[in-house]
């Protein structure tokens, strides 16, 4: 046996922040080493940091970053390690690896396929390296081989696939295997996503299986730029088989995952694929070589274990709790702020975010202890002994009640305030309304009328609340969150500068059907390991309304919309699969055969109309989280026009289809 420890290290970094992402490196280096780690694999583009977004094109961020890795390069004495940052080569931008040892750089692995869609925007950056393509990269006096290389390091040989090199179907392990290549690094940024995971194992597992290689896969960690969230979750697998598989979601700030791999075992294994037949032609510029001795590796068991919220049969909304939660930990430490405050209005989604604050807490200070969480958010002197203490510190509530607010909300406010313990304000808004509305009758010339005004005094309610709860944030040196769901930004369902007021959007990617079915498990049940949160049914109890109407009018939201999971399955095709209207009615007739065709399409064109006409609130909400490969966000998902069409044409087609297979009769009107 030719035994050798690999290791994936998940990193946390930030884009720019030079010091501390050379200081993470490092800090990695050092632990992989004291394991005895023969190859460490660091995450893609970790030296700058992922999502520097158009700085990228700015000369001094390549400059800086190339003087970044000869500050790391030093500290590989006695191990290889593989690290992330952008080269310029020709005047062109290239995402690359480069490969050290024995603190010397020996070359740089350009990515050949670069991602494009959803929030990847690689190509405006960055240029693909072409396959079997290799030059020489010349810096002062230095020279090094760039491209599409593999490396035999003491006899070892190495390639790799870049993240969204392993996602395509010409992945390029497959010519690496012809090369007889032992490990295949996989440095990624890939982000979380429902469901993700398990198709990062697949590739992982089936690239080790089908390229006959120990496959290690590496990915970044936490609320990176702002909006994306990395789960880290590094994977080793070796002819098939899984034999690592490292904790996601973490606080840590970087977390190392590793195994030991027979490399006898898996070159035999390849000389067994009938399918294997081996590159005798290879051009000797593309084999970079170099003598270096591995640590010696004693056989380990396999560790492939899931944590048990990972084995929950309600992992959506374990991973929702986590994912949010580290979002909003790095959020809190990276942005500078001392709190979070939450316009808290006793519905789903202002309380839904307040408990994700008082998770985050429970989550970062159960893992990190309390000296070691205090300190990552800036505040070690904080007084909290408990997890409790720290939630009433760090997250303030703000009930703002109008003559239109329930008793109910108010309690179920207060309930869910007290249970996580944050600290709870009440704000009498009444006034600031009334003297609003008498300004702008004595300037109109007539009295507001809800017959003729409604949604100038509707809106009124929500944008009065949003001055003294910014207030309340400046005093506090805090974050106000914002509270809107990605069902409300898909129709503009939400007042601006009202309830759309704040920094950050934790919510705005989850759809209100599933936020629902999250609050009612957190309330029932709640993430393994902590409790559950019954004051909840408060809440869960109500039909979601803003109260904006007078108490006799009994608003719902989904009365002024549509039901909530018609909603979310018109977004989902309109948006997500980009069905026209009439697409779209044929696909859903059959799933909500309860709903008469003139009405479903009265729904129909209901949300296809306000979707149009509110991308300007789209434009303007505060960035919220991706954590959903179905997304809004314009600036990083889904681009749209402000000014359209406003799919009349299409609608037309629709009302024609409708009415030519019965009247159009009972349906609710299209505002």
């Amino acid at each position: 046996m030719r035994l050798l420890k690999v290791a994936a290290g998940a990193l946390d970094q930030t884009p720019l922040a030079w010091d501390g992402n050379r200081d993470n490196i490092l800090g990695a280096i050092a632990e992989a080493r004291a394991q005895s780690v023969g190859v460490l694999c660091l995450p893609e583009l970790c030296i700058t940091g992922y999502g520097c977004e158009d700085a990228f094109l700015s000369p001094a961020v390549a400059d800086t970053a190339w003087e970044v890795l000869h500050e790391i390069a030093p500290a590989t004495a006695g191990i290889v390690v593989a690290v992330g940052l952008p080269v310029l080569f020709r005047n062109a931008l290239f995402n690359c690896a480069c490969l050290l040892a024995d603190g010397r750089i020996l070359g740089f692995v350009a990515k050949q396929f670069l991602p494009g869609d959803g929030l990847h925007y690689e190509p405006r950056w960055f240029k693909a390296w072409p396959k079997d393509v290799v030059a020489e990269l010349e810096r002062g006096a230095g020279r090094w081989p760039l491209g599409d290389l593999v490396f035999e390091i003491g006899g070892v040989g190495i390639g790799f696939e870049i993240c969204e090199d392993a996602w395509v179907g010409t992945r390029p392990g497959a010519r690496l295997a012809r090369k007889g290549i032992d490990l295949l690094l996989n440095p990624s940024a890939s982000h979380f996503a429902f469901g993700k995971r398990e198709v990062r194992e697949r590739f992982v597992i089936e690239g080790s299986r089908a390229f006959g290689v120990s496959y290690v896969y590496t990915n970044l960690l936490g609320n990176e730029a702002g909006r994306a969230i990395y789960d880290g979750g590094g994977l080793i697998a070796t002819a098939g088989r899984l034999v690592a598989c490292g904790p996601r979601l973490n606080f840590g700030g970087r977390q190392l995952t590793a195994a030991v791999v027979d490399l006898d075992f898996t070159r035999m294994n390849q000389a067994r694929l009938w399918s294997f037949s081996p590159d005798l032609e290879e051009r000797p510029e593309s084999r970079v070589r170099s003598a270096f001795r591995f640590p010696e590796a004693e056989p380990e068991p396999a560790h492939g274990e899931l944590p048990s919220w990972e084995l929950s049969p309600r992992l959506k909304e374990e991973e929702l709790t986590r994912a949010v939660a580290l979002g909003l930990f790095d959020y809190l430490r990276k942005s500078g702020a001392r709190s979070f405050v939450v316009s808290l209005s006793g519905g789903a989604d202002s309380t839904a975010v307040a408990c994700l604050v008082a998770l985050m807490v429970e989550l970062g200070w159960r893992e990190l202890g309390r000296d070691e969480f205090l300190a990552r958010i800036g505040q070690p002197r904080l007084a909290a002994a408990t997890p409790r203490e720290a939630v009433g510190e760090l997250l303030t509530c703000v009930y703002q009640g109008t003559r239109n607010s329930s008793a109910a909300s108010r309690a179920a406010a207060q309930a869910v305030a007290e249970a996580i313990g944050a600290r709870f304000l009440t704000l009498e808004v009444d006034p600031l309304v009334a003297e609003y509305t008498r300004l702008v009758e004595e300037a109109a010339g007539r009295r507001l009328t809800w017959e003729r005004d409604d949604l100038a005094l509707q809106n009124i309610q929500a944008r009065v609340r949003a001055p003294g709860v910014w207030m309340i944030a400046n005093l506090q040196g805090g974050l106000l969150l914002a509270t809107s769901d990605r069902s409300e930004a898909a129709v503009g369902y939400a007042t601006m500068d009202g309830d759309t007021a704040g920094g950050l959007m934790p919510i705005g990617g989850i759809d209100k059907p599933f936020l629902r079915r999250w609050l009612r498990w957190l309330e029932t049940e709640g993430p393994a390991g902590l409790e559950a949160i019954p004051a909840l049914s408060a809440v869960t109890a109500q039909d979601p309304t803003p109260e904006l109407r007078p108490p006799g009018a009994r608003q719902t939201a989904e009365a002024d919309l549509m039901p909530y999971e018609l909603l979310d399955a018109i977004e989902q095709l309109a948006i997500g699969d980009k069905k026209s209207p009439l697409e779209v009615f044929q696909l859903l007739r059959t799933r909500f055969t309860d709903e008469p065709p003139a009405q479903l399409a009265a729904w129909i064109e209901r949300f296809f109309r306000l979707f149009a006409r509110n991308q300007w609130k789209r434009e303007r909400y505060a960035p919220s989280f991706h954590v959903d490969d179905l997304n809004l966000d314009p600036k990083t998902w889904f681009r749209f026009p402000i000014l359209s069409g406003g799919y009349e044409r299409e609608l037309v087609e629709l009302r024609r289809a409708v009415a030519a297979e019965r009247p159009v009769e009972s349906a609710h009107p299209v505002p």
